[in-house]
């Protein structure tokens, strides 16, 4: 067994001057050493050039024109000569022991790849164990052994199609499972999709370890944390759950489909309601359940009125705490 494998690590980032140093410092500082580091400005227009090359001439550095952080991670990955690839926000933090045990589970059990937990800061100040309240986990946690919880091919297939539990800074995978790289099509999901088409193109064996190895910090420019709900339907749960149905279109089963069709329409019924509620805007709240019907008639009539007698209730709830 070889646990000194070359581990490529890929930090994109935008202006994140003030942030960055921390992610940089906690790769440095893993206990598994043998690893390169790259960092790949997305069009920053603040110092953090100048902060990487003069701070830390030991990490390869990278600048390109703003195009996402999907673009930058690929700039990453041409750069990699690491046979594992690990991805780490800028504004994220790993423990001293990340790599050390996502290395060695990945190699002792020569996986595809593998995730872990994180303390996940919330807006109340506090911290968030992720992983053990995550609903589409639940079924396998019993499974657990040595702190890790192995996935078997269906299992891991299953998962994926219903969620994505492994932002990028939680997954380490090896660089031969890699298909085409992260997808600069989509919003906010390119990883959700890189390991889509991983696990929709070869039989991906995977774990989880509860074991919280890392740090999630929150503000107001996260890709997904940082956005409005709204905003996270629109991008996420409707444009991208589209564009992932073309793109797979070949390799999902008919159950799969039905699966992504209908987060799709849940999508767009929910916008359709933030549009009508929050917008006022019936005509393009009108459009939205159009496009919902299109997929699948009898779905969309049983989702319209779960979805917009909720918002009505949350709605309530809010003008009634204003009144009080």
């Amino acid at each position: 067994m070889n646990l000194q494998k070359l581990v490529t690590v890929i930090i994109p980032t935008y202006n994140r001057e003030k942030k960055l140093p921390e992610a940089i410092e906690s790769a440095l500082n893993q206990s598994y050493q043998n690893i390169q580091i790259i960092v790949v400005d997305d069009g920053s227009i603040d110092q953090t050039g100048k902060l990487v090359k003069e701070e830390y001439p030991g990490v390869e550095y990278y600048y390109k024109e703003n195009g996402g952080q999907a673009s930058a991670r690929n700039l990453g990955l041409k750069h990699a000569k690491g046979d594992i690839i690990a991805s780490l926000d800028s504004d994220d933090i790993w423990y001293t022991d990340f790599l050390k045990n996502c290395v060695e589970k990945l190699e002792t059990d020569k996986l595809d790849f593998v995730f872990a937990n994180w303390d996940q800061d919330t807006k109340a100040g506090d911290s968030w164990d992720f992983l053990n309240k995550d609903p589409f986990l639940t079924p396998y946690l019993y499974k657990e052994k040595d702190e890790w919880i192995d996935l078997n091919y269906d299992e891991v297939r299953e998962l994926y199609i219903k969620s994505c539990p492994s932002p990028s800074s939680s997954l380490v995978m090896r660089k031969s499972s890699i298909v085409s790289g992260w997808d600069e099509e989509m919003n906010i999901g390119d990883d959700w999709c890189l390991y889509l088409e991983m696990i929709l193109t070869k039989e991906c064996r995977a774990a989880f370890t509860l074991t919280k190895l890392w740090h999630k910090r929150i503000d107001e420019i996260n890709v997904y944390d940082g956005r409005k709900w709204s905003e996270v339907v629109e991008f996420l749960y409707i444009a991208d759950a589209k564009a992932k149905l073309i793109k797979f279109d070949k390799l999902l089963s008919p159950k799969e489909r039905k699966t992504l069709e209908q987060r799709y329409m849940i999508g767009l019924v929910e916008f359709a309601k933030h549009n009508l509620i929050r917008e006022l805007n019936l005509k393009y709240s009108f459009i939205l359940l159009i496009r919902s019907f299109a997929v699948n008639i009898p779905f969309t009539l049983k989702e319209i009125p779960k979805v917009f007698i909720a918002g009505l209730q949350n709605k309530n709830k809010k003008l009634k705490k204003l009144l009080t």
